[in-house]
């Protein structure tokens, strides 16, 4: 099988409400878009995958992807993903990591039809299901984010992660409300995306303590590594760091050797694929370390991360990011939440995701080839 023909098909996306992670992505909202990658091959299977998010539209990292990955692919056998994972990262300074994830993710979905299966039993499936938590936007009151974290509480969810407005002392009040509201028992995560400086840090991570959060989500900037290896000498509660550590799969030794992070984390746009992030999560475990997967920045990553998650032990949880205007886009079916709070399986070859080819045809914006 030869690899014929590379193209992204640039389509519109309108009507996302207003909505703000923390500093790091300021309020964003209105519209964006996504591209649909599709390599066709020389036997009528072809591979897809997504490009884009709601914060970053898919023109932002597509030309790159046609300028320097479609010229390592074009004719090449799909099969041989980690030789072509290997060329591919080698022009990591002229595309994007968002990039090489998105040409990974479609020779999976090519080597999944291909056999018939879907992509985590291609890795070798580990379970069928798995616990989702509900991730905050930020919220104008704590009072907003009790109410949401108690009304996902009573559809069955089991954990709720807070992104707050990353003023400390706010921050501690809304991690307060929140335990109040859903009791002691029910399980509830802190990520203040980078905002605090060290000694801001260890006071908000001494509060959550007290609360009985779960874990303590890069409190530090990415790059300070020995601010995090102090932190975590001086906090009991976990540590999860390393999503946006600059650098691939080699960037994360050094967080191992100095023992800056309980946990490592990523997903497949920001860490370069599946073949990035299945390196990545057996890397963890060969430390006996969790590697909790971050959300894929629009609905076909998080189809990939969830076979991920599926064919891998060491991760705990499904990460669902709200509001779902923001970040559900693009299928026809889209993963859902039972009311065990559970995240299921997909079992159709390959992705198995349902693209809903009609939404893209009608809102097409261009075509890069």
């Amino acid at each position: 099988m030869k690899i014929t023909d590379v193209t992204l098909t640039l389509f519109a996306w309108n009507g996302i409400p207003a909505t703000r992670y923390g500093r790091h992505t300021g309020q964003f909202g209105g519209g964006s878009q996504l591209g649909l990658l599709t390599l066709a091959t020389d036997e009528g299977i072809k591979g897809h995958a997504f490009l884009g998010s709601a914060m970053r539209g898919a023109h932002l990292d597509g030309q790159s992807l046609i300028q320097y990955l479609k010229p390592v692919v074009l004719g090449q056998d799909p099969m041989e993903r980690e030789r072509l994972y290997q060329a591919m990262w080698q022009k990591n300074r002229g595309t994007t990591y968002r990039a090489i994830g998105a040409m990974d993710i479609a020779l999976w979905d090519i080597a999944g039809k291909a056999a018939g299966q879907p992509i985590h039993r291609l890795l070798g499936s580990y379970r069928e299901s798995v616990p989702a938590y509900a991730s905050s936007a930020v919220l104008p009151t704590k009072e907003a984010y009790a109410e949401e974290a108690l009304r996902f509480k009573a559809e069955g969810w089991t954990a709720y992660k807070i992104h707050p407005p990353t003023d400390p002392a706010v921050d501690v009040e809304v991690c307060r409300a929140v335990r109040r509201a859903v009791g002691d028992g029910f399980t509830i995560m802190l990520d203040p995306t980078w905002a605090y400086q060290y000694p801001e840090a260890l006071r908000v991570g001494q509060a959550i303590e007290e609360l009985g959060f779960y874990w303590y989500e890069d409190p530090l900037a990415d790059d300070d590594l020995l601010g995090y290896v102090k932190l975590k000498q001086h906090l009991r509660i976990p540590i999860l760091a390393t999503e946006y550590a600059p650098g691939g799969l080699t960037a994360f030794a050094p967080w191992l050797v100095h023992q800056a992070t309980d946990f490592l984390r990523g997903d497949v746009a920001v860490k370069g694929g599946i073949t990035a992030l299945v390196k990545a999560a057996h890397l963890a475990e060969a430390f006996h370390m969790n590697f909790e997967i971050h959300h894929g920045g629009n609905s076909l990553n998080n189809v990939a991360n969830l076979h991920v998650t599926m064919a891998i032990r060491n991760c705990e949880f499904f990460e669902v990011l709200l509001p779902a205007g923001a970040q559900k886009y693009g299928l026809a079916e889209d993963i859902e939440v039972d009311r065990q709070g559970l995240v299921h399986a997909v079992n159709g070859p390959g992705l198995g995701a349902a693209i809903d080819f009609g939404l893209i045809e009608r809102n097409t914006l261009g075509v890069l080839a």
